[in-house]
C-alpha cells in the first residue's frame, strides 16, 4: 500500500471514529432519565388532545387543605396564588412590588380522562432554589425552566416552572406544600382593600386594546395565544401556559416600572424582539416555559422605566406581532 493510500485509509478511520464518538456523547443516558419522565412524552401522531373539564371549588377541597393556602376558580383552573411579600427585591433602585414579578402561583386542571395537570411558577431565593428543587423531585414533580424574570436585582431570585400529571392530586399538593414550607414564602392573606391606583389605567387600556385589571397597586394586561396550544397529549384551556403578560408598577407622576413576557411562536420572536427594542424596552431573557408544548412557544421577559402611556404603546407594538388576543374576561 502507498504511503498516499496509507494515509487516506487513517484519514477515513479517524472521521468514523470521530462520528461514532460523537454520537455516543449525544445519546441519552438512561440511569439518569427520571422514571416519571414519560409524563411530558407527546401522544400518538394524530391523537386527538383530551379537554379538560369544569369543575367546582368545592371539587378541589383536599387539594387546597393539603397545600395549606386557599386558591379560587378561574375557568377551567383551580388557582393559587402565593406571592412573595416576605422579600424586599430591589432591581435598578426600584423596589419591586410582589404581583409585579414576585408572583409565586399554581394551577390545577381536570380533564375528561379523570387526570389531573399541574402548572406553576415558584419565586425562590438562589439559596433556596436548590434544595426546593430536590423536595419537588422527591415528589415527582416537574422544572420545566429556571430562569431570571428581572434584570440586575437584589437580593438574587429565581423562576422555578413547575409540572405534574396523574390521577392523584392530593398528593401533588402535599408535594408542593413540603417545597414551599422550604422556602420563606408566606401563607395567602387575603386582601382587605383595593388601593388607588396611581396611573391613568383608561389611557393604558386604550393603548393596549384590552381590559385590564387590578393586582393591589399593580395593573395587568393579559392576552392569550389564539390557537389551541397542547402539552403531551392533553390540550391547555386559554391562560394556562400560553399568556402574554404586561404588568405596570406606578411610580408617581405617570410613570411606571414595565415588566412582563410575551409568548410567541418561532417565527415570532424576532420581529418581537426588534419590536421591543425599537420601543426601548430592555429584554431579560428568551427562554421556554414547558417541554412538549405544541405549538412550541417562546417567552421573552422584558423591563422598562418611563411614562406608563408611552410603554403601553410600545409593548403594544410587539404585542402586535404575535398572534394573540384578549384574555377572556380580562387579566387573570
Amino acid at each position: 500500500m502507498t504511503d498516499e493510500r496509507q494515509q487516506d485509509t487513517r484519514s477515513r478511520l479517524s472521521a468514523s471514529r470521530r462520528r461514532l464518538l460523537a454520537a455516543a456523547a449525544l445519546a441519552p443516558i438512561g440511569a439518569g432519565v427520571p422514571a416519571r419522565a414519560d409524563a411530558l412524552s407527546a401522544g400518538p401522531a394524530g391523537r386527538t388532545p383530551v379537554q379538560p373539564v369544569m369543575t367546582k371549588l368545592t371539587d378541589w377541597a383536599d387539594v387546597g387543605k393539603s397545600l395549606g393556602r386557599p386558591g379560587d376558580m378561574r375557568r377551567f383552573m383551580y388557582h393559587t396564588p402565593l406571592p412573595r411579600k416576605d422579600l424586599k427585591v430591589y432591581s435598578r433602585g426600584i423596589r419591586i412590588d410582589p404581583a409585579l414579578a414576585l408572583g409565586t402561583h399554581v394551577s390545577f386542571v381536570r380533564y375528561a380522562d379523570r387526570s389531573t395537570l399541574l402548572m406553576g411558577d415558584a419565586v425562590v431565593t438562589e439559596r433556596e432554589l436548590q434544595h426546593f428543587c430536590d423536595v419537588l423531585q422527591d415528589h415527582g414533580i416537574m422544572q420545566t425552566a429556571i430562569h431570571k424574570h428581572l434584570l440586575a436585582h437584589e437580593p438574587d431570585v429565581w423562576w422555578v416552572h413547575l409540572h405534574a400529571h396523574g390521577h392523584d392530586p392530593v398528593a401533588v399538593a402535599r408535594g408542593l406544600r413540603a417545597a414551599f414550607d422550604c422556602t420563606g414564602t408566606p401563607p395567602a392573606t387575603p386582601a382587605t382593600s383595593s388601593p388607588r391606583i396611581d396611573l391613568d389605567t383608561a389611557a393604558i387600556d386604550a393603548a393596549m386594546g384590552v381590559r385590564g385589571s387590578a393586582d393591589g397597586v399593580i395593573w395587568k394586561s393579559t392576552y392569550v395565544r389564539r390557537e389551541t396550544v397542547t402539552d403531551g397529549h392533553v390540550a391547555l384551556p386559554p391562560g394556562l401556559g400560553s399568556t402574554t403578560s404586561v404588568n405596570f408598577q406606578p411610580l408617581g407622576g405617570g410613570r411606571a416600572a414595565l415588566s412582563g413576557d410575551l409568548v410567541m411562536i418561532a417565527a415570532e420572536v424576532q420581529p418581537a424582539l426588534t419590536a421591543l427594542r425599537r420601543g426601548g424596552i430592555e429584554l431579560v431573557e428568551v427562554h421556554h416555559h414547558n417541554l412538549t408544548d405544541e405549538p412550541r412557544l417562546f417567552f421573552v421577559h422584558y423591563w422598562a422605566v418611563g411614562d406608563a402611556v408611552g410603554l403601553a404603546r410600545a409593548v403594544r407594538r410587539a404585542v402586535d406581532v404575535t398572534n394573540v388576543v384578549p384574555m377572556p374576561g380580562g387579566a387573570g
